[in-house]
């Protein structure tokens, strides 16, 4: 008998959780998508790959605003922890730049090179690095925020768990968030087809999942999700929104329209769109 979650086994879970089933012409999102990051990587001053640890894929392209002392804007892929790279994404620094932001296009090492535990680890390397040397980028060490995708999104929440006072770094170094087409619990994950490639155990599903990591109320988060996403990868977004408002945190929850899991990405790179706008919010710009 196959494993089940909530009542889904077997493939009525992979139509659930697999993004390219629901969303069958995926690919031609993702060419378009590096198709225009490539251009925006030729259009904007940048320091490409640049290191924020020693891990093969631990570097970021950073894209500077015009002005010093720029709020800084760190975008996390996703891609199932195993996949996909900041490449495909750098069409979002454009709207943010050109309102004012320095953004941070990060990449990270990958499942199953990598534990998903370790690759929230790096996540909280590349906050680390970025609050240090936030003003030889053009940044306001003060004023650090995240947004991830998918997979992304997850790693963006788990910053918000973690202890950063313990660390000797201000308890708010993050200072917003708006997590996007998120996974948040992740035992469903270690049922999937997909799983063959991630590597993810029970017992690291259980310790990396936001219940068990609860977000600290120290800064305001977008959970938005793509209302044309599978119904239990919208529930999830609507739990943990639901999760962040009982912990205290200042918690808008969106869908948004009948995006699906890969035209959503398509919106944060749209200067008018309401999603946009708000993580501009977020950053006073």
């Amino acid at each position: 008998m196959s494993a089940s979650y909530k009542g889904l086994a077997g493939e009525a879970l992979e139509r659930e959780y697999n993004p390219r089933l629901a969303a069958p012409n995926f690919q031609a999102y993702l060419d378009a998508q590096a198709s225009r990051s490539a251009k925006t990587r030729d259009a904007l001053t940048g320091s490409l790959d640049m290191r924020y640890g020693d891990g093969p894929l631990q570097t970021m392209d950073i894209f500077p605003a015009k002005t010093p002392n720029a709020p800084i804007h760190v975008f996390i892929h996703g891609g199932y922890w195993r996949g996909l790279d900041k490449n495909f994404y750098s069409y979002i620094a454009e709207p943010l730049v050109a309102a004012g932001a320095t953004v941070a296009m990060l990449n990270y090492d990958l499942a199953p090179t990598l534990t998903i535990g370790g690759i929230v680890g790096q996540t909280a390397d590349a906050v680390r690095w970025l609050h240090a040397n936030a003003r030889q980028i053009g940044g306001d060490p003060d004023r650090l925020y995240l947004s991830g995708h998918s997979a992304g999104a997850h790693l963006a929440a788990m910053m918000l768990a973690r202890d950063w006072a313990a660390e000797g770094r201000p308890a708010d170094i993050v200072k917003g968030v708006v997590a996007v087409s998120g996974v948040y619990e992740l035992e469903p994950v270690t049922m999937l087809k997909v799983n063959s490639e991630i590597g993810l155990t029970a017992d690291e599903a259980a310790r990396n999942s936001l219940v068990a990591n609860l977000p600290r109320p120290v800064c305001p988060i977008l959970v938005a999700v793509g209302g044309g996403e599978t119904p239990d990868w919208i529930r999830q977004s609507a739990d943990f929104a639901k999760l962040c408002r009982e912990r205290g945190l200042t918690t808008d929850y969106w869908e948004i329209g009948r995006e699906n899991h890969f035209s959503i990405c398509d919106r944060m790179g749209e200067a008018r769109h309401p999603l946009v706008r708000a993580m501009l919010a977020q950053m006073g710009l």
